[in-house]
């Protein structure tokens, strides 16, 4: 089961609806709102819904810079990318009120990255007992919205 999770993720990641290139840079090429799930765009970098989060509110900062790995970006983008992770959190505290939060990145394929070629932070809200016995046995998570509702709870909440 765990094989054909990694490839069904897999395939969504390099073929998403699809699309050639980067979803990342496909993304910034919408109109922002619950299509492109863009909550905001900054100068150096942007904040977006991930489509197939961990949990709900699950976001990832995203530098507008296709890079693979946050030592190839500039300091002022680094810089950006924490203020929008802080941003970011507080939002989130704002609409679900989590315990705790996950904070990181996956660089490389190797550590896991989905999108290997554009470095991004993951930001997932938790709860104690999120895991239910559905991900822990079953691999699956239920979420209890729609990444629409998360996108215009989330968007209504940014500073």
């Amino acid at each position: 089961m765990k094989h054909l999770w990694a490839a069904w993720r897999m395939k969504y990641v390099t073929n998403a609806d699809h699309q050639t290139g980067c979803v990342f840079c496909n993304a910034l090429a919408k109109a922002d709102g619950d299509q492109n799930l863009i909550l905001h765009r900054a100068r150096l970098a942007f904040v977006i819904l991930n489509k197939y989060p961990y949990t709900s509110g699950h976001l990832m900062v995203v530098p507008y810079a296709h890079q693979a790995s946050l030592e190839l970006l500039d300091a002022p983008t680094r810089a950006e990318m924490m203020e929008l992770t802080t941003q970011s959190l507080t939002a989130l505290q704002r609409v679900y009120q989590p315990q705790g939060f996950n904070v990181g990145a996956n660089i490389g394929a190797v550590a896991g990255a989905g999108v290997p070629g554009h470095v991004h932070l993951h930001i997932v809200p938790r709860w104690g007992g999120d895991t239910s016995f559905m991900s822990t046995v079953g691999e699956v998570r239920i979420l209890p919205e729609t990444l629409e509702d998360s996108y215009r709870r989330l968007h209504a909440a940014w500073l």
